[in-house]
């Protein structure tokens, strides 16, 4: 089973932030496979169903993004998940705006979500897809802009990213990470 994890954070104020992009995609997923992402499940909302052939969890963790880690290695255990069927969907302010980055395993690469997945799992051995939320300009408070409302300039780019994130969740489901990787690892822009 794929246990699929979009992060982000709980709360109507953080609903449409550069950080909960992870959430976004989720529902989204949820959405074109008819899964309800309701249940209280290991500090998450989960929901059961099939995507591509394949039985898979949604979640979202409920314990704010820097402490995704205990859910997720609750929820992987709930379901019987290994790291490498355990993939985490995850903004990134690394990568420019509307650039989206699948990998099979790697590094934290600074984002304090992954750092704790990273820790509860004891492994970096899972896929993420990653989506690119670098400001096209300097930002004094990089807490202060992943957590504030998208911009209204970056609403239609936000929406295409969240669709691709989709789109290359369900290409790792069915056909793996290496498949997504070649198709999706350049800009939702172009």
């Amino acid at each position: 089973m794929w246990l699929i994890v979009g992060l982000g954070n709980p709360g109507a104020e953080y609903a449409w932030t550069p950080h909960n992009l992870g959430f976004l995609v989720v529902d989204l997923l949820a959405e074109r496979v008819a899964i309800r992402v309701e249940r209280p499940e290991a500090k998450s909302y989960a929901g059961l169903g099939r995507m591509a052939g394949r039985n898979v969890a949604l979640a979202k963790p409920q314990t704010y993004m820097n402490l995704s880690g205990a859910a997720v290695r609750e929820l992987a255990a709930r379901f019987g998940a290994a790291p490498a069927e355990t993939l985490v969907v995850v903004d990134d302010v690394a990568l420019p705006w509307g650039r989206l980055r699948v990998r099979e395993r790697g590094t934290a690469g600074g984002h304090n979500g992954l750092k704790s997945i990273i820790a509860a799992l004891g492994s970096i051995e899972f896929p993420r897809v990653r989506l690119g939320i670098k400001p096209e300009h300097a930002v004094a408070d990089l807490a202060s802009y992943v957590l504030s409302p998208i911009r209204k300039s970056e609403r239609n780019a936000a929406r295409e990213m969240v669709e691709a994130a989709a789109d290359a969740v369900e290409m790792i489901v069915s056909d793996g990470p290496r498949a997504a990787m070649n198709r999706f690892n350049r800009s939702a822009r172009s």
